[in-house]
C-alpha cells in the first residue's frame, strides 16, 4: 500500500515538474529571483486547480450520497408498494375463487342447458339449411348456426328466437302456402315470381318444379322437368283456387324428384343404342307398318267373306269366296271337264289363286321377329366392346364410366326384344285370320264338290 501510495507521488512529481519545464521553456527566466518567482506562481495555480478539483469531487460525492438515499427511499417505496399489491391480488384472487363458486352454484343446469341446446341447434341448422321454408324466411340457417357453433351461454333473445324458429318450421311444414318472391329461372336469370309450397316438400311456379339452393337461400326452376306426367298435375294444382287439388309430393324434400327428372327420356333412350338402334327400329318400323297393312286387309277380306256365306248364290267377285264359287257358277260351268279330278283340281286352283294375298308379309314379318334380337345382340356385343375399351383407358371399374357402354348394350338388347315380341304377336294373329279365311275357302270348295258330284249323280251321270 505503501509503495503505491509513493509511486503515486512520484508520478505527481514528475508532472508537475513537467508542466515547470514547459512553463520554464515558454519563459525563460532572467535570473534566479525569476525563477523563484515563477515556481512560486506555479506552485499556486496547481493548488489552486487542486482546489477547484477536490471541491468538485466533494460536491459530486455529497450529490451521489444524495442520489443514492433518494433511491434507496424510491426502493422502500416500491417494496412496500409491492407487498401492498400482492396483498390485493391475493385477496382479489380469493374474491373470484368465491365469486366462480357462487357462479357455479348459481348456474346449476345452465351448463347442460347450454349443451342440449347447442346439440339441438346443431341438428335444426341442417334442417333448416336444406329446407326450402328457408327462401320464405331467409336469415334462419345463419342464426342456427351461429348459435350451434357459440362458444357463450345464449342470451334469453336467442333462447325466444331458437324456440320461434323451432315452432316456425313445424306449422310450415303442414301449409301450403303461395307468396311471391325472387326466383331463379332455368336461364339463370333472378326474376319476380309467385312460389306456391307445400309444406317443406315440393315448391312449384307456373307448373314447374322448383329446386332449394341453400347458398342462395333461393328457389330455382329445375332446368330439367320430370315431364308431363308430373308436370301436368303441377300446373292445376298451382292453377287450382278450391280448397282441395290433386299434386305431387316429394317425401324427401326434392332429392327423388330431381333424380327423376335426370332420367333419360325414350329418344335420348334410343340414342344410346347407336347406330344399331336405329337398325332395329327402321326393321320395327317396316314389319309394323305392313304388318298392320295385312291385318286391315285381311279383317276387310273375313268380313266381306262372312256376307259372301250369306249369299253363296250369287257369288261377288270382291272377295276370295265369290271368286272360288264363281268358278262353278254361270256360264262356265257347262265347259268344265266331265271329271272329278279335273273339277278338284280346278277347285284347288282357284283357292291357291287366294292364298298368297292372304299370306303375304307373314314370312317378312317372321325374318323380323328373327332379326330383332340378332341385331339387339349385335348391339350387346358393341356396347360391351365400349365398355371394355373404357376399362382400359382409364385403367378403373369405375361404374359411372361404364355406364355408357353397358346401357347402350341394354339398349340395344331391349330394342330388339321390343319389336321381335310385338311382332311375334302380330304374326300369330294374322295367321290366325288367313288360316280363318283359307278354311272358309276349302271348306266351301269341298262343299262346292260334293254338291256337283251329287247334281250329277241325280242325273244319273258319274264321273270317268
Amino acid at each position: 500500500m505503501k509503495n503505491l501510495y509513493l509511486s503515486k507521488l512520484i508520478a505527481l512529481g514528475v508532472m508537475t515538474f513537467s508542466l515547470g519545464v514547459t512553463s520554464v521553456q515558454a519563459q525563460t527566466p532572467a535570473s534566479l529571483d525569476d525563477l523563484l518567482e515563477q515556481t512560486r506562481n506555479v506552485r499556486a495555480a496547481e493548488a489552486k486547480v487542486n482546489a477547484e478539483r477536490e471541491a468538485k469531487f466533494l460536491a459530486e460525492r455529497d450529490n451521489q450520497v444524495s442520489l443514492m438515499n433518494q433511491a434507496r427511499a424510491d426502493l422502500n417505496e416500491q417494496q412496500q408498494r409491492s407487498a401492498q399489491l400482492t396483498s390485493t391480488f391475493d385477496a382479489n384472487e380469493k374474491t373470484l375463487t368465491d365469486l366462480q363458486e357462487q357462479l357455479d352454484a348459481r348456474a346449476g343446469n345452465l351448463g347442460e342447458m347450454f349443451g342440449v341446446v347447442r346439440q339441438v341447434a346443431n341438428d335444426f341448422s341442417s334442417v333448416v339449411t336444406n329446407s326450402m321454408i328457408s327462401a320464405q324466411f331467409p336469415g334462419r340457417a345463419a342464426f342456427t348456426t351461429g348459435l350451434a357453433q357459440s362458444k357463450a351461454l345464449p342470451s334469453i333473445n336467442d333462447l325466444e328466437r331458437f324456440w320461434f324458429e323451432l315452432q316456425r318450421e313445424m306449422t310450415e311444414t303442414g301449409k301450403v302456402v303461395k307468396y311471391k318472391t325472387k326466383i331463379i329461372t332455368a336461364e339463370g336469370n333472378t326474376e319476380d315470381g309467385e312460389v306456391v309450397r307445400v309444406g317443406p316438400f315440393t315448391a312449384l311456379s307456373n307448373g314447374k318444379y322448383m329446386a332449394y339452393l341453400p347458398t342462395q337461400e333461393q328457389l330455382a326452376v329445375m332446368a330439367r322437368q320430370p315431364g308431363s306426367k308430373y308436370e301436368t298435375p303441377a300446373r292445376d294444382f298451382s292453377e287450382s283456387e278450391s280448397g282441395y287439388a290433386k299434386g305431387i309430393i316429394d317425401p324427401t324434400r326434392g332429392t327423388l324428384l330431381s333424380i327423376y327428372a335426370q332420367r333419360p327420356t325414350l329418344w335420348e333412350r334410343v340414342e344410346t343404342g347407336e347406330a344399331v338402334g336405329y337398325v332395329i327400329i327402321v326393321v320395327g318400323i317396316l314389319g309394323f307398318v305392313l304388318g298392320l297393312y295385312q291385318l286391315f286387309y285381311l279383317t276387310l277380306v273375313r268380313n266381306k267373306v262372312r256376307d259372301q256365306l250369306n249369299f253363296l248364290t250369287d257369288p261377288q267377285p270382291t272377295n276370295p269366296l265369290g271368286r272360288v264359287l264363281a268358278t262353278f257358277k254361270g256360264a262356265d260351268t257347262e265347259k268344265l271337264e266331265m271329271s272329278a279330278e279335273v273339277v278338284e283340281l280346278r277347285i284347288s286352283e282357284a283357292v291357291l289363286k287366294e292364298i298368297p294375298a292372304l299370306e303375304r308379309y307373314q314370312s317378312l314379318l317372321k325374318l323380323c321377329v328373327a332379326a330383332g334380337p340378332l341385331l339387339g345382340l349385335v348391339g350387346t356385343v358393341v356396347g360391351m366392346i365400349i365398355t371394355f375399351q373404357v376399362i382400359t383407358e382409364s385403367g378403373s371399374s369405375d361404374p359411372k364410366l361404364m355406364a355408357a357402354g353397358i346401357s347402350a348394350a341394354m339398349i340395344a338388347t331391349v330394342l330388339g326384344l321390343g319389336i321381335a315380341i310385338p311382332l311375334l304377336f302380330m304374326n300369330a294373329w294374322l295367321v290366325s285370320l288367313s288360316k280363318s279365311v283359307t278354311q272358309v275357302l276349302d271348306e266351301q270348295s269341298a262343299g262346292l264338290l260334293a254338291e256337283r258330284l251329287e247334281a250329277l249323280e241325280a242325273q244319273g251321270k258319274k264321273y270317268a
